[in-house]
């Protein structure tokens, strides 16, 4: 068995949400989080774009959308990536 890597874009429900705040309640949730960018959509809305490593096994992928979904001030989350480390 070995590890993936997940690059996941996570979507606030609005502009005005603390995005730092946001962060630090995502790594909260998914410990296995390496990583949190923040890039620019438009109309001063940011995504968060969140790096996180699992094991390959069945189910991972979904269980980290569910998860990182569940958070308050989240309004989508999407699987962009995922490879193999």
């Amino acid at each position: 068995m070995g590890d993936v890597a997940c690059i996941i874009k996570v979507m606030p429900e609005s502009p005005e949400i603390d995005l730092e705040a946001l962060k630090l309640a995502l790594k909260a949730k998914v410990p296995e989080i390496h990583e949190i960018r923040e890039e620019p959509i438009g109309f001063g809305l940011k995504a968060l774009m969140v790096v996180a490593v699992v094991g390959d096994k069945g189910g991972q992928t979904d269980r980290l959308e569910s998860e990182l979904s569940s958070v308050p001030g989240v309004d989508r989350v999407e699987i962009v990536e995922v490879t193999l480390v």
